[in-house]
């Protein structure tokens, strides 16, 4: 089944502005907890230059989404290959903007505190999010053409990118529109931080609607449903954006592997394909220690080794400029790494293969993180290079897009069988969002002295990365029957009618 790669705009739109979506809500929580910090700290005292606020708060803010997210990815994973895409589309968002709300509306009271009302709204926040992991992958996955199935997918996936870029380009504005009030009244930040994480409710309100009118994908309705007739419907949508759902008439079904609890064990009982599950997993888990170690602790990392931070400032000043910087320095950071890498890993995706670009970015990553870890002390100790610390930095945000961010999404949506595409998608998901919650607790007692080490750690992780990636197969230019074994010879398709 292969459509061309122009004739399916709604869903790839719906697909990339919901992970737009998805990474603004997740990565404009990096600035907005510093703002959140100076207003509620427990000794009411303010300043960034000594912050008060306990450690297990900032870890709370920061690990609430991807804990939440981990559940997410599961259910909604497993949901999706039971009762199918269409019917989960959407509501993700749907919780996303609830939560969104809430965090907007959360204040101190006698019976709540507000670190406790943010902390449960961005973990429903998170299950949301989680949720549009598998199945934006898997929808995408099963709409497009063989030919260009990785750029399709690899443009829904970039949009994470442009989410990061976008919540530091809307904390820039708002910051300072507000420059006047915060060195008036530092208490005006409690606005600033409300703005930046309400504005976040446009595009998921945008994208709700068009995923709410998206068939469903025609590989699921004859793999799954078995029902050819509809799938041939659902195919039609692909090409003319109408859609049809045929109730009443005698069902024309294919006789495919049922999913179940007893087929799933038996599916992965084999080496050949439990060994593609683990490599996915792994994978996935070693890259996000890094970046979300990275990308959730950006504005801390550059107030850290002084990037951007004003010497000589009285305190209403240092906070406003503090904030601004931090929000330019995310800027650069997605401008300089980010965006490039997924421009990169869109042109060659098609063309090197998946695992060329994921050995490729392992492999550059641990060196990177190394020559940051061991060269730290000379570049940011000593104060002889921090720019050459923070273009390490920006190379580092490249390579993990023109590397296994993108890899790492793409081929857990290709190398499954649709009756377990979604679910295999989540538990792979879900096994980053678990090294997104290791590195959140390895950065809850973050110290200058302790950054190098973390550095070596996850050029650690990343070497292990290479070795998890020969597990997999390449994806590249074979069509998602062949690569889930379901046009294996020994399988039959067997048509008949059932009244």
């Amino acid at each position: 089944m292969s459509v061309c790669p122009e004739s399916h705009p709604a869903s790839q739109l719906a697909a990339g502005v919901g992970f737009l979506t998805d990474s603004y809500d997740l990565f404009a929580i990096s600035i907005c907890a510093q703002m959140i910090e100076i207003i509620y700290s427990q000794s009411g005292t303010a300043g960034l230059a000594n912050p008060s606020l306990a450690n297990h708060l900032d870890f709370g803010l920061k690990v609430a989404s991807p804990i939440g997210t981990l559940l997410g990815q599961l259910v909604f994973g497993w949901a999706a290959d039971i009762l199918g895409r269409k019917k989960m589309y959407g509501f993700e968002l749907i919780l996303i903007l609830v939560a969104t709300f809430g965090q907007v509306l959360a204040g101190n009271a006698y019976g709540a505190d507000i670190y406790g009302v943010l902390i449960t709204y961005r973990f429903l926040m998170g299950i949301g999010i989680g949720g549009d992991y598998p199945i934006s992958a898997i929808i995408t996955s099963e709409f497009a053409a063989t030919l260009f199935r990785g750029r399709m997918m690899n443009a829904v996936f970039a949009m994470q990118a442009v989410g990061q870029l976008f919540a530091a380009l809307v904390s820039l504005s708002v910051i300072t529109a507000f420059r006047s009030r915060i060195i008036a009244n530092q208490n005006s930040l409690d606005q600033v931080w409300r703005v930046i994480i309400g504005l976040g409710m446009i595009p998921a309100a945008l994208a709700t609607y068009a995923r709410l009118k998206i068939p469903e994908p025609p590989r699921f309705t004859m793999d799954v449903e078995r029902n050819l007739e509809q799938a041939e419907q659902d195919a039609d949508f692909v090409a003319t954006g109408r859609f049809e759902r045929i109730e009443d008439r005698p069902v024309v079904e294919v006789n495919m592997p049922k999913a179940s609890k007893r087929d799933f064990i038996k599916y992965n009982s084999k080496w050949k394909n439990v060994k593609v599950l683990i490599g996915t997993s792994w994978s996935w888990l070693a890259q996000d220690i890094a970046f979300y170690g990275l990308a959730l602790n950006s504005s801390v990392i550059l107030n850290e080794i002084g990037f951007g931070s004003p010497k000589t400032l009285s305190e209403p000043d240092y906070i406003y400029v503090t904030l601004r910087n931090s929000a330019i320095g995310n800027i650069i950071l997605a401008l300089a790494g980010l965006i490039p890498g997924f421009i990169a890993s869109f042109v060659l995706i098609d063309v090197w293969g998946r695992k060329p670009i994921q050995f490729l970015g392992f492999g550059m990553l641990t060196i990177i993180f190394l020559c940051m870890g061991l060269g730290f002390d000379v570049m940011v100790e000593r104060n002889r290079s921090i720019h050459a610390f923070v273009f390490l930095y920006c190379l580092s945000n490249f390579f993990q897009n023109f590397g296994p961010n993108s890899t790492t999404f793409i081929i857990p949506g290709e190398v499954f069988p649709t009756r377990y595409r979604s679910t295999s998608h989540g538990v792979s998901a879900a096994s980053g969002k678990l090294g997104a919650i290791i590195a959140q607790i390895i950065f809850s007692r973050l110290s200058k002295d302790g950054l190098k080490v973390i550095l070596l750690v996850f050029a650690g992780f990343m070497f292990t990365g290479i070795f998890s990636t020969m597990l997999l197969p390449e994806t590249m230019g074979i069509s998602l029957e062949t690569l889930s074994g379901e046009e294996d010879p020994e399988d039959e398709y067997m048509h008949h009618e059932m009244n």
